[in-house]
């Protein structure tokens, strides 16, 4: 189980030198975009999930996310108390750090839940897909990663493709509020914040299963806070606390809210902390672009929804940004064309 060690201080070290000896940079690089295209691809799946759970079961959608976060917290204890129960514990000095984690990853989930019903979903999915123009130039700023032309012409493919594939150009003359706009523009900001803390996570020696756990975990506490406050204190959140089962008896309900958060939620946002380990965070959230083009083929193979040729478009133009940003990363960490970059047209090349 590569994923699952645990990371000190000292161990990071020691990895980080292991992987520059024995680890080229192209390879490296190239098992990065594996794990975060798998984590794409888990992720479109959860849009399945909540369809049939808000409309068969009429389940409010922060009373859905709470629960979400609270299975994905136990199974996640249990798989980890049975495979390496080290992961269980977090080291005191972070325990703030990952408190702060969770809380942003909450407040990501609701507002994305306000933007998406002031908004629609379209022009909702749009907005928070901003999240990798926030989160190249926050890289940028606070991690100090690379800001080149390349990794910006992707992010601008990126985001008009999923404007595309999204539709919300179809939604552009309905009546769109000031709240909505800003909701969704912050949700993309939050979206940014948690790769940026992702990365940072593993940066400060955390496993990122376990900072999975612990941002879980108190994101289910405050999703319960903000349930729990009397009456209508977000669209979709419990009114009252007879809300917080309205599942009920339902049985099958109860076991898709299950497999939601051990497959889409455990693995999905698993697999992407764990690519934050490999790629810069700006990378990672491009390549989670690739989420909406995802979920338009599972709505036609499982929905019978046919993509549009504006989609395909779409769709298109995401792909031609990662594969670009992809094949760019590989040729600068080429170290063959490093040296002869660097030798600059010299006679003398090593």
């Amino acid at each position: 189980m590569p994923f699952f060690c645990q990371l000190s201080r000292q161990g990071l070290a020691k990895r980080e030198l292991r992987m520059s000896i024995n680890t080229s940079p192209d390879s490296h690089l190239t098992r990065g975009y594996a794990i975060a295209l798998a984590s794409a691809a888990i992720l479109s799946t959860t849009a399945v999930f909540i369809r049939h759970l808000t409309q068969a079961y009429g389940m409010p959608v922060l009373v859905l996310a709470l629960w979400r976060d609270v299975f994905a917290t136990l199974t996640l204890s249990l798989v980890l108390a049975r495979l390496r129960p080290s992961l269980l514990r977090a080291e005191p000095q972070h325990l703030l750090y990952l408190v702060f984690y969770g809380v942003v990853f909450a407040v990501f989930n609701a507002l994305w839940t306000l933007s998406v019903s002031l908004n629609g979903a379209a022009l909702a999915t749009v907005l928070v897909y901003c999240s990798v123009a926030f989160t190249a130039l926050l890289g940028a700023w606070l991690l100090k990663e690379r800001l080149g032309w390349v990794k910006l012409l992707a992010i601008a493919f990126s985001l008009a493709g999923c404007t595309l594939v999204s539709g919300a150009l179809n939604s552009a003359a309905r009546n769109v509020y000031i709240v909505g706009i800003l909701a969704g523009i912050l949700s993309g900001l939050c979206y940014a914040l948690y790769s940026l803390m992702g990365r940072s996570a593993w940066q400060r020696g955390l496993d990122p299963w376990t900072t999975l756990l612990y941002t879980m975990g108190s994101a289910s506490v405050f999703l319960l806070l903000v349930n729990l406050v009397p009456g209508e204190f977000l669209p979709g959140a419990a009114v009252q606390a007879a809300d917080l089962f309205v599942l009920g008896g339902a049985l099958f309900g109860w076991s898709l809210l299950f497999l939601l958060a051990a497959g889409p939620t455990v693995l999905g946002f698993g697999l992407y902390n764990v690519s934050l380990a490999y790629l810069p965070s700006s990378v990672a959230n491009l390549i989670l672009t690739l989420e909406p083009v995802f979920t338009a083929a599972i709505a036609y193979l499982l929905l019978g929804e046919r993509l549009t040729g504006t989609q395909l478009i779409g769709s298109l133009m995401i792909l031609a940004g990662v594969a670009s940003l992809r094949a760019y990363e590989s040729f600068a960490a080429d170290p063959t064309r490093a040296r002869s970059r660097r030798s600059d047209g010299t006679a003398t090349t090593n």
